[in-house]
């Protein structure tokens, strides 16, 4: 059931996840937004917004707060006040301007295995700091290797804070432990995308990739074969516990060609972070009477459930 409507107040609206955005600047118009929020109303959907880099005219800052809403902002927003969610490009300019909400970190993987460090200050600034890879589909074997390594020494840091009395939040290492079953993305199932076309899109990602459209305010939401978005139609997934994997669906359209087969580098990826997470979570147990309601994470011999399926 969709929850969710995330409406893109520009093209150049700041990315959140794996896809990029477009630099056309074009704006949602004011007559389209107002329709996307009777929409919101009508279905009784809760709204966040996305916003570019730059200034909106006073009318749709009048108009977004007619509803209650979430506001996902770049780091350097002039209305970075305001923000729920600050999302930043790279490891350069971490100086947010404001503190005590969610951070998201889009960056390369050689960004990540070079600069990672970096992330560690950040961690005391945020209730939960999420890592997003730009590329995530161009991850190879070495790579892995590399980043189950870099995942291990981001592991003893945040260890070192639990044993300190924090409970840092990082979405590689943390996540996992929180949870006993799936909690992907879902887009397509709780949450929907108004683009600046004025149509609806099954995520952003969707849209700048120049998917078509699955409905509109007018005429609400027509999404073809919608049971392969949801996880009982995802062979491999369903029977998963990597229960943190986003489970993309734009990448699984991108990469398999099926929206319910996710692709290789993305099981592998959230697995070397579940087993993380399970080494982490036994770490801090070791150390004294940490997280004592949350399941054991199981060992698994491998780190992609095909090859378990396939076995």
């Amino acid at each position: 059931m969709v929850q969710y409507l995330v409406i893109l107040l520009s093209d150049k609206s700041v990315p959140f996840c794996h896809y990029e955005n477009k630099n056309t600047g074009s704006l949602l118009s004011l007559n389209d937004l107002k329709k996307g929020l009777r929409f919101s109303m009508f279905e009784n959907l809760s709204v966040q917004y996305v916003f570019p880099d730059g200034e909106l005219p006073k009318e749709y800052l009048t108009a977004i707060e007619e509803v209650e809403n979430v506001k996902i902002m770049p780091a350097n927003s002039p209305y970075v006040g305001g923000a729920d969610v600050l999302v930043f490009n790279g490891l350069d300019n971490l100086n947010p301007q404001k503190n005590g909400v969610p951070f998201v970190i889009r960056l390369y993987r050689e960004e990540f295995f070079e600069g990672y460090e970096k992330l560690l200050p950040l961690l005391d600034k945020t209730p939960h700091l999420s890592i997003v890879f730009k590329g995530l589909i161009k991850f190879g074997e070495n790579d892995f290797k590399q980043y189950e390594n870099v995942l291990d020494s981001l592991s003893k840091q945040v260890e070192k804070l639990y044993v300190d009395g924090k409970t840092p939040q990082l979405n590689l290492l943390t996540d996992r432990m929180y949870l006993d079953k799936m909690r992907n993305c879902n887009a397509g199932v709780e949450s929907i995308t108004l683009a600046p076309d004025g149509k609806l899109y099954i995520c952003p990602a969707f849209y700048y990739n120049g998917e078509q459209p699955c409905g509109d305010p007018d005429s609400g939401i027509d999404i073809k074969n919608p049971q392969l978005l949801k996880l009982d139609y995802a062979p491999i997934c369903r029977r998963c516990d990597s229960y943190h994997c986003k489970r993309c669906v734009y990448l699984n359209k991108m990469t398999t060609l099926e929206v319910n087969t996710p692709s290789h580098e993305q099981c592998v990826v959230s697995h070397l972070e579940r087993n993380a997470a399970k080494s982490l979570l036994t770490a801090i147990r070791s150390r004294g009477t940490f997280l004592p309601q949350l399941p054991e994470i199981a060992d698994i011999d491998y780190l992609d459930p095909f090859d378990k399926i396939e076995n």
